[in-house]
């Protein structure tokens, strides 16, 4: 035995090269490994990018069935320039969704401070810099009340912010008397209507790519961004880790006031007044772009850019298919079918992530 443990070990013929792989395996194999990423990276930007894909073909398909109408220039500006409160409206409704909350008096907080604007300003002869600044706190502080029922009192959120929205919805209509106000000033409207870059696309359109774009940077490469995404992700967890949750979950509802807020003071300055009964139609248009949204960018996560290109991506179908001569109520269908696929789309992708 000892002369076994004692004995060198076989050194390898160096002349002897190792044995050669069967032909071809070596290729196939790296193929498979390089094809593999690849692949990968074509179903990820798919997955991420495929609903605008859809609506290049889409505006193609209009292009070539109504080329007169649907290439002008007034249907672009109709389509990129009247759906800024729709994206102020979306960034509110994501901040909530993205800490785990909800909110549906998101459109008639946008119409409250629509309709004070006008309001104060015309009916009451109040400065429009001072009823501006008037209606902008009046959505803060209606936000600011939202977090206070709901994360300080613990009340049902979807059951507090229905009955907001119905309250809210009242007090637009009695301090306008139930009559439309008009007779905001041209440089009110500037604030929203101004041409910039020679596109003739209004200020506002740049006011909302430049918040959602703002919030996605928040969400993504902040703390505050990353302490949102985990309340959402796992409340309890985020408080063991030291996470201020009731503090970010009542900021959030304080940033969704504010965002419809400045949605409903720019649609006045836009349109010169407001209706207060129609605030409720703004709405579903919001949820169903922020529901959709979650299919775009970020699969299956509430996110603003997402949110920012599902709202031109429906507008561009409803005005299309207006175009092709269907009527008002085209709209209506289309948001309430979004909806519906948006959120099976939501549904879908989450439960993928979390299988992974």
């Amino acid at each position: 035995m000892s002369h076994d443990l004692d004995a060198p070990p076989a050194a390898a013929s160096p002349t002897t090269p190792p044995a050669a792989p069967p032909p071809g395996t070596t290729t196939a194999t790296g193929a498979r490994r390089s094809a593999a990423p690849a692949s990968a990276r074509v179903r990820d930007l798919a997955g991420r990018y495929g609903l605008v894909v859809v609506w290049l073909v889409m505006a193609a398909v209009y292009a070539v069935l109504i080329p007169d109408t649907f290439l002008s220039l007034g249907t672009a500006q109709t389509i990129f320039g009247s759906q800024a409160t729709l994206v102020f409206l979306g960034t509110a409704a994501v901040a909530v969704f993205v800490v785990g909350e909800f909110d549906l008096s998101i459109a008639s907080i946008m119409g409250l401070s629509a309709t004070t604007v006008g309001v104060l300003a015309v009916n009451t002869g109040l400065p429009e810099p001072v009823a501006v600044l008037v209606a902008f706190a009046a959505g803060v502080a209606c936000g600011a009340l939202n977090g206070f029922i709901i994360v300080v009192l613990g009340i049902d959120p979807i059951v507090t912010t229905l009955g907001m929205s119905v309250l809210l919805l009242g007090v637009a209509q009695a301090i306008s008397g139930l009559v439309t106000t008009s007779g905001l000033s041209d440089q009110l409207a500037l604030v929203a209507s101004y041409n910039v870059g020679g596109f003739g696309l209004p200020i506002s359109f740049y006011y909302g790519v430049v918040v959602a774009v703002a919030f996605a940077v928040v969400l993504a490469y902040t703390p505050l961004g990353r302490h949102m995404n985990f309340v959402g992700a796992n409340r309890e967890v985020a408080r063991l880790s030291g996470v201020r949750v009731q503090r970010i979950r009542f900021g959030a509802y304080v940033f969704s006031g504010t965002s419809s807020s400045i949605g409903g003071i720019l649609l006045a300055a836009s349109v010169g007044g407001f209706d207060s009964s129609t605030s409720g139609s703004y709405l579903l248009p919001a949820l169903a772009a922020t529901f959709l949204g979650t299919a775009v960018v970020q699969p299956g996560k509430f996110n603003p850019l997402g949110t920012l290109i599902t709202v031109y991506f429906l507008i561009t179908g409803i005005v299309g298919l207006q175009l092709l001569g269907f009527s008002g109520w085209v709209s209506n269908v289309f948001y309430g079918a979004a909806l519906v696929i948006a959120v099976t789309v939501s549904t879908v992708a989450r439960q993928r992530l979390v299988r992974r």
